[in-house]
């Protein structure tokens, strides 16, 4: 069961983590619903490009940790990344999925924008799923 959660995570993190490369060199796939809004449609972040690079690079390092978590492969981390890094990611993506009370996240008041329903339909639903998913392989391990 641990090895089908943490492939699950590690596809998961691998497909957003060519999303945020795609911003980076330039695709514009999904970018502009990606990003909060306030009702007037301005923005409230304006990442730039090396920001989507960072962000694809932890979203990476997240697939490969849980790929190394399957055990599909023989190559292993040092056991305190192995203990700690996997509830570190559930509690982030917990988080995110809670939000921020305002644009992001479940009890978010600003709704009725493209990021807003988007958000409410799909990012924060999968934030949760992905923290839930990786509370399960920390427990069952």
């Amino acid at each position: 069961m641990i090895t089908v959660f943490s492939l699950l995570l590690s596809i998961v993190f691998l497909v957003l983590a060519v999303i945020h490369f795609n911003w980076f060199f330039g695709g514009q796939f999904g970018f502009e619903a990606s990003l909060p809004t306030k009702e007037n449609g301005e923005r409230v972040l304006n990442p730039k490009k090396i920001d989507s690079a960072i962000v694809g690079l932890a979203l990476l390092s997240f697939c490969c940790f849980y790929f190394y978590k399957s055990a599909v492969t023989a190559l292993y981390l040092p056991n305190w990344i192995m203990q700690y890094t996997g509830w570190i990611i559930s509690i982030l993506f917990f988080i995110r999925a809670i939000g921020d009370f305002k644009y992001v996240g479940f009890f978010k008041k600003v709704k009725q924008t493209t990021f807003g329903e988007m958000d409410t339909a799909y990012f924060a639903p999968l934030c949760l799923v992905i923290s839930i998913v990786g509370i399960l392989i920390e427990t069952l391990n």
